[in-house]
């Protein structure tokens, strides 16, 4: 599964906690035009999205200010990770609830394990240590749970202990939560994920 290739190699890393204080957003539509075939006419249409407008971030010193420019690169880099976890978690979950027994189910499970390790060890190795602590907390946010649980509920307790206790000897968790209205940096982590989706970073 996805998540253990990328959660056991992010396993390697060390928090940050800077308790940088967060602004909360404002949301401003913005237009996309179009034009769509209906009925053999040639009808306009406007379709609004939604932005995320934060104020100018404010910065305490010089140190700050690189920090937050550094997790603003980080978060671009891994975010499209965590994202490709989420649609091949619900991909392998969605094609396990139609095969017809548990043996199937894990060959399956194995086959899925044997190429992402193809497809991602490469992107993995590239990573530095923080940006695969940030992979854990995107990943959480992706898919709105934990690493060790989404490895529990795949592959089962033993691997996912195992896992954990490989990423404990680095000191890192994979039950570590990710909850950006109480948690400073992770409020960071989700304001720089927002605007880069938004197409603003």
């Amino acid at each position: 599964m996805i998540t253990i290739l990328l959660i056991a190699i992010a396993a390697a890393l060390h928090a940050q906690d800077d308790g940088v204080q967060q602004t909360s957003p404002t949301f401003v539509p913005t237009m996309k035009v179009g034009k769509v075939l209906l009925d053999g006419d040639s009808v306009q249409y406007m379709e609004l999205n939604k932005v995320y407008c934060y104020p100018p971030k404010q910065f305490k010193n010089d140190k700050e200010r690189k920090r937050y420019t550094r997790m603003m690169y980080n978060v671009k880099k891994v975010l499209p990770i965590a994202k490709e976890v989420r649609h091949i978690m619900l991909e392998t979950y969605e094609y396990m609830q139609t095969l017809p027994n548990k043996k199937a189910r894990d060959e399956h499970l194995k086959r899925v394990e044997r190429g992402v390790k193809e497809q991602y060890t490469p992107r993995m190795k590239k990573l530095t240590l923080t940006q695969g602590k940030l992979l854990i907390k995107l990943v959480y946010r992706e898919c709105n749970s934990s690493g060790y649980d989404l490895i529990n509920a795949f592959i089962g307790p033993l691997k996912a202990g195992l896992y954990q206790v490989f990423a404990w000897t680095f000191g890192a968790s994979l039950k570590k939560t990710y909850d950006p209205l109480h948690n400073a940096e992770d409020a960071d982590i989700e304001r720089c994920a927002r605007l880069v989706e938004s197409g603003q970073m």
